[in-house]
């Protein structure tokens, strides 16, 4: 069977899916500020969760494409994505630089569900995006090491087993070049969790469960350490970059619907005794959100097919991640100004689905830094900071 063959299949499991999970589904857990743990365990016991963890482990084996093909669709559907898709995205910091130890140790318990790794352990208050000055530190004390710090922004603390962990092993004094000294551990959140460490939740504008995480003398075994002590940023690109493609794969999946919602409601809504989608006033915004969307397509696929070979992608996965967000905010937009009054109102998820991809012209990385991040690496201009 084909690749394209595997991600139709897999499409259609995941339209099956979220036709169990409706707008009402989405409105409470948005008014309550609730994680959605049905919709979670859906997928997990459908094994979409598990789709690139290998065979010999539990999982499918599959690569990212069909990852980022379930990402897509979940939010095509009017679903999202967020509240489990860490555990694809961090996926490949365990599977390319985790040991054979860790990997039997936490991995099938993954693909069944039994362990949910959602947490990313990365962003600090004081360092931001400026990740190679983090100051939470990790020092070895025999056989284990003892971290302290903060972390902001770690979405799904609350709900997770497990932890992705970036700190600084060495002081940023003493290394040659600043993205050394800093290492990857696997965190038991089971073991520290009112022991060393304390979650608070971060309420925002949106349901997207996330948290600030402090660390007090918390002790975790010199196991937990993955790859080499002191090359930990490097290990995290991996992760990074994969979760740039599978972003802007819920974005893309966003752009769908509200273009889909849009055009609908724009054919259906008559005002002066004609259709509002007449009217080039409507259909202008609306076509050129699609066109945008097409083409932040064909990046997202770019950057998935050099993923999946294994070549460098660092520039394809930072445009698509700009592109197909910036198409699904254009695409919101339209969507909301064709509803008009009726775009405010709850029941028909346009302003739920609006405030949610607004998140991405931030989150993972602003879009100026993606500019950045071309300028120097693409186009070879001077280093801007």
């Amino acid at each position: 069977m084909s690749d394209e063959d595997v991600i139709g299949q897999v499409r259609e499991t995941v339209r099956q899916l979220c036709a169990g999970f409706p707008g009402s589904y989405w409105r409470e857990k948005d008014r309550e500020r609730a994680y959605p743990t049905e919709f979670v365990n859906a997928l997990t016991e459908a094994g979409l969760l598990s789709s690139l963890i290998p065979e010999e482990y539990g999982g499918a084996g599959l690569p990212l494409s069909v990852a980022s093909a379930i990402l897509e669709e979940i939010h095509a559907n009017g679903c999202n994505g967020a509240a489990c898709h860490a555990q694809m995205y961090t996926m490949g910091t365990l599977l390319r630089h985790g040991s054979e130890e860790q990997r039997k140790k936490y991995l099938p318990g993954i693909a069944t569900g039994e362990l949910r790794l959602q947490a990313f352990g990365v962003t600090e208050p004081t360092a931001g995006t400026d990740t190679t000055s983090i100051s939470t530190t990790a020092v070895r004390d025999g056989d284990e090491y003892v971290v302290n710090g903060q972390k902001v922004w770690t979405s799904r603390a609350e709900y997770s087993d497990l932890m992705i962990l970036l700190a600084r092993t060495t002081p940023k004094d003493k290394v040659a070049k600043r993205a050394d000294g800093l290492s990857v551990f696997i965190v038991d959140m089971r073991e520290v969790v009112g022991n060393g460490m304390t979650i608070r939740p971060i309420r925002t504008m949106i349901n997207h469960a996330t948290t600030e995480v402090f660390f007090d003398n918390m002790r975790i075994p010199a196991s937990a350490l993955i790859g080499e002590e002191g090359k930990g940023f490097r290990y995290i690109l991996t992760g990074m970059n994969a979760e740039r493609i599978l972003i802007a794969s819920e974005c893309l999946g966003d752009a769908d619907w509200f273009i889909r919602t849009a055009s609908d409601y724009a054919r259906d809504r008559s005002v002066f005794g004609r259709p509002i989608g007449q009217n080039q006033g409507i259909q202008f915004p609306i076509a050129r959100a699609y066109a945008d969307t097409r083409a932040a397509k064909l990046m997202v696929r770019e950057a998935c097919r050099l993923y999946d070979a294994g070549e460098p992608c660092g520039g394809e996965a930072n445009m698509a991640k700009m592109l197909a967000s910036e198409a699904s905010w254009a695409a919101g937009e339209a969507c909301l100004q064709t509803h008009g009054g009726f775009g405010f109102a709850e029941e028909y998820d346009v302003e739920r689905k609006f405030r949610e991809t607004r998140l991405y012209q931030i989150a993972p990385i602003s879009t100026n830094l993606i500019l950045s991040y071309i300028a120097e690496h693409e186009l070879e201009l001077p280093r801007s900071y």
